[in-house]
């Protein structure tokens, strides 16, 4: 009898246990349920607010590598342009090059990860060693700097400017920390930005509205992922042109 009592006793503490179990899961479920849809409501929020316009006075093409490394610029609206800077070139930067030869123009490097200093026949390279950052700082022996200090450094604080930056998820810092006025001086700007699940995300974009158009956007082929929808891909390309 008593080891009935006791069998008896450890069958329903078990089924308790499995009860229990199977409550909190479900309430992670619920949890997870209520963060997925917040994060789509989220991205679908920052899919609206990329969307290009159309620019009559536009004509595009693409410079630099066929696949990774080429970006799509308003060719026609390059001869203002007095220099140009390249964030995150990762040791090669055929779109620098394609810019400095085709306009004759100085491009400015910047990458503290990779110090190999690309060449380019032809082309006016000015590579530093050196990360663009929301101030200037040194972090894990690596120099980092503002945008607006690495025009007035260069001397080209004033002049018209075109800018492309890849530096995998700290654009979304940079330009939340970077004035209306240092954005005025780019006529110009192409980035491929990384994330999508912050709000701040489109803080910034909006922020950036203020200045530029939204002229083109080109998800990344190397990031398309199924749950990043509804955007096809984790990382997406956007030109924007001054509306000046």
């Amino acid at each position: 009898m008593l080891e009935f009592l006791m069998k008896k006793k450890m069958y329903r503490w078990v089924a308790g246990a499995a009860v229990l179990a199977l409550a909190v899961v479900g309430a992670m479920q619920v949890k997870d349920v209520y963060r997925w849809k917040a994060y789509r409501e989220l991205r679908t929020t920052l899919l609206a607010a990329i969307r290009p316009v159309r620019l009559s006075n536009c004509t595009m093409k693409r410079f630099g590598h066929p696949n990774d490394g080429g970006y799509v610029l308003c060719e026609n609206l390059m001869s203002q342009v007095q220099s140009v800077y390249s964030y995150g070139i990762d040791g090669r930067d055929e779109w620098g090059c394609d810019i400095s030869r085709a306009y004759r123009l100085p491009v400015h490097q910047y990458d503290c990860f990779d110090p190999k200093r690309p060449v380019c026949d032809g082309g006016q390279f000015h590579f530093h060693d050196e990360c663009v950052g929301v101030a200037p700082a040194r972090l894990d022996n690596r120099a980092y700097d503002s945008v607006v200090n690495q025009l007035a450094k260069n001397g080209d604080a004033g002049k018209h400017l075109l800018v492309k930056m890849d530096v995998e998820h700290a654009e979304w810092d940079v330009f939340a920390a970077t004035s209306d006025r240092t954005f005025e001086l780019i006529d110009q700007l192409v980035v491929e930005f990384h994330g999508l699940d912050e709000s701040r995300y489109v803080d910034v974009i909006e922020k950036l509205k203020k200045t530029f158009h939204i002229a083109n956007v080109h998800f990344n082929n190397y990031a398309c992922m199924w749950w990043s929808k509804p955007f096809p891909a984790l990382a997406f390309e956007i030109l924007m042109v001054n509306k000046r």
